[in-house]
C-alpha cells in the first residue's frame, strides 16, 4: 500500500516538510553530482584534449538536465498543488499528464540537437578537439529520452511528498554508473563514447526502477495510469508555465556555459574550457544541498499555496534560507582548505597535469559566492512554488546571462584581467542577483498574506 504519511507531512509543519523532503534529495543529488565528477574523473585520463572535448558536450548536457529538473519542477508544483487542494482525481490525472508531456518533450529536443550538433559546437571554439565532442555528444543526444525522463519523473514522486524511492533510484544509477565508466571507457577501449555509452545506461536503469513502483509493485500514492487520464488544458498548463520556464532557466544556463567557453578560448584556450567545466562539476557537488532545499521548497510552497496557508510558505522559505546558509559557509571553507587536493583528482594524465593548477585556483576563489546563493536559490524556488514560473526565469536569466557575463566581459576586455575577469565576473554577478531575487520574494510572499488577511 503507497504511503499517505508522505501527504500528510506535506501539508503539516512547513519546517518538517521541507526536511524531510531535502536530506533524500541532498542525498540523491550529491550522487548524481557525484558520478558526473566520475565521469570526468576517468575521462581525464585520456588527456586534457578528450576532457575538454567532452567539456564542450557539457552545456548541451545541461540543456537535456535542465529540460528534465525543469518539467519535473512543473509536475512537483501541479501535483502538489492539486494535493493541497485535496483533489487526488485530479493529481493522479496530472501525473499521467506529466509523463506524456515529457515524452513529447523529449523527441522534439533530440531531433533538433541531433540536427544542430556539429554547428553549435563548432561555434563554442570545440574545433580543435571537435572529434572527442563529438563522440560524446552524438550518444548522449541520441539517448536524451532517457536522461530527460529519468530526472523529469522525479518530480512525480516529489509532487506527493516523497523524496526518498528518487534517492534510491538515484544512488543505483550512480552504481552502476560507476562500475560501467571504466569498462566501457578502456576495457572495451570506446573511450569518450563509452562515458556517454555508460552514462545512457544509467539513466534508463533509473526509469525501469520507477516504472516499477508505478506499474508492477503500485503502491505509489500517485497513479499515473492512462485509464485515470482525461485531458485537462489547465492541467497541462499548471505543469507548463512552471515546467517549461524551469527549463528554460536551465537552458539559459546551457547558453550561459556555452557563450563562457567561447570567451575563455578567446581570451586564453581550450586548457581553460577544461578547468571551467571540470570546476562546474565540483562546484555542482559543493552546491548541491542548496539546490536540494530549494527543490523540495517547491513542493512544500506549493501544497501550501493550494491550501491557502500563505504564512507556511514564509516560514518554509526563511527556514530553507537558514538551513541552506550553513551548508554554504561550512562547503566553501572546506573547498578552500583543501582546493589543491580536489583539483590533483582530475590529473592522472601528463597531459591533464598542467590544469591542475589553475583547477585549484579556480576552486578557491569560484566559492566565495556559494553564501549568497544560500538566499538566491530558495528565493527564485519560491516562485516556481506559487506557479510564477516566468518570474523564477527571468530572476535566472538577469543573474546569468545579466549580470555574470556582463561583469565577466567587463572584467576581461575592459579592466583587461584575462581568465581571472571571468571567474571574478561569476562571483560578481552571482552575489548581484541573488541579493536582489531575495528582496524580490520577501515581497511578493507579504503581498500574498496581505491579500488573504
Amino acid at each position: 500500500m503507497f504511503n499517505e504519511n508522505n501527504v500528510e507531512v506535506l501539508l503539516g509543519n512547513p519546517k518538517k516538510a521541507l526536511i524531510n523532503l531535502s536530506i533524500p534529495l541532498v542525498i540523491s543529488l550529491l550522487i548524481s553530482s557525484l558520478y558526473n565528477v566520475i565521469d570526468a574523473i576517468w575521462v581525464s585520463g585520456l588527456g586534457a584534449d578528450a576532457l575538454a572535448g567532452v567539456g564542450f558536450v557539457t552545456p548541451i548536457f545541461m540543456i537535456l538536465i535542465g529540460f528534465g529538473n525543469g518539467l519535473g519542477a512543473g509536475s512537483a508544483f501541479a501535483i502538489s498543488k492539486y494535493i493541497g487542494e485535496n483533489n487526488k482525481q485530479k493529481a493522479d490525472n496530472g501525473s499521467i499528464h506529466a509523463i506524456l508531456i515529457m515524452v513529447i518533450t523529449s523527441i522534439i529536443i533530440t531531433a533538433i540537437l541531433l540536427l544542430f550538433l556539429k554547428d553549435i559546437l563548432i561555434f563554442m571554439g570545440a574545433s580543435q578537439t571537435l572529434n572527442y565532442a563529438m563522440d560524446y555528444g552524438q550518444i548522449i543526444i541520441f539517448g536524451s529520452i532517457f536522461v530527460i525522463l529519468s530526472n523529469a519523473l522525479y518530480g512525480i514522486f516529489r509532487g506527493e511528498g516523497d523524496s526518498k524511492r528518487p534517492m534510491y533510484a538515484m544512488i543505483a544509477s550512480a552504481v552502476l554508473n560507476m562500475v560501467l565508466d571504466p569498462i566501457f571507457i578502456y576495457t572495451l577501449n570506446l573511450g569518450v563514447k563509452g562515458a556517454a555509452i555508460a552514462t545512457l545506461i544509467s539513466a534508463f536503469f533509473v526509469i525501469l526502477i520507477q516504472f516499477y513502483w508505478f506499474y508492477i509493485k503500485k503502491d505509489t500514492y500517485l497513479k499515473p495510469y492512462l485509464s485515470n487520464f482525461n485531458f485537462k488544458k489547465e492541467i497541462s498548463f499548471d505543469i507548463i508555465k512552471v515546467g517549461f520556464p524551469a527549463s528554460l532557466q536551465l537552458l539559459n544556463n546551457a547558453f550561459f556555459a556555452a557563450v563562457f567557453s567561447v570567451l575563455l578560448v578567446f581570451i586564453s584556450s581550450t586548457d581553460s574550457v577544461a578547468v571551467y567545466s571540470t570546476g562546474w562539476r565540483i562546484v555542482t557537488i559543493g552546491t548541491t544541498p542548496i539546490l536540494a532545499i530549494g527543490t523540495a521548497l517547491i513542493s512544500v510552497i506549493a501544497a501550501n499555496y493550494g491550501a491557502r496557508n500563505y504564512k507556511n510558505i514564509q516560514t518554509a522559505h526563511r527556514y530553507a534560507m537558514k538551513i541552506s546558509m550553513i551548508f554554504a559557509v561550512f562547503v566553501m571553507i572546506f573547498t578552500i582548505a583543501f582546493a589543491p587536493q580536489i583539483a590533483s583528482v582530475f590529473s592522472s594524465s601528463s597531459s591533464s597535469v598542467r590544469i591542475s593548477g589553475e583547477l585549484a585556483a579556480f576552486l578557491t576563489w569560484i566559492v566565495l559566492y556559494y553564501p549568497t546563493m544560500a538566499v538566491g536559490v530558495a528565493s527564485t524556488y519560491v516562485f516556481q512554488g506559487i506557479g510564477r514560473g516566468m518570474t523564477a526565469m527571468f530572476q535566472t536569466i538577469m543573474r546569468e546571462t545579466g549580470f555574470t557575463l556582463v561583469f565577466a566581459l567587463l572584467f576581461t576586455f575592459i579592466f583587461n584581467w584575462g581568465v581571472w575577469g571571468a571567474w571574478m565576473g561569476i562571483v560578481l554577478g552571482e552575489v548581484v542577483s541573488n541579493n536582489i531575487t531575495l528582496i524580490w520574494a520577501d515581497y511578493a510572499i507579504k503581498k500574498l498574506i496581505n491579500i488573504n488577511d
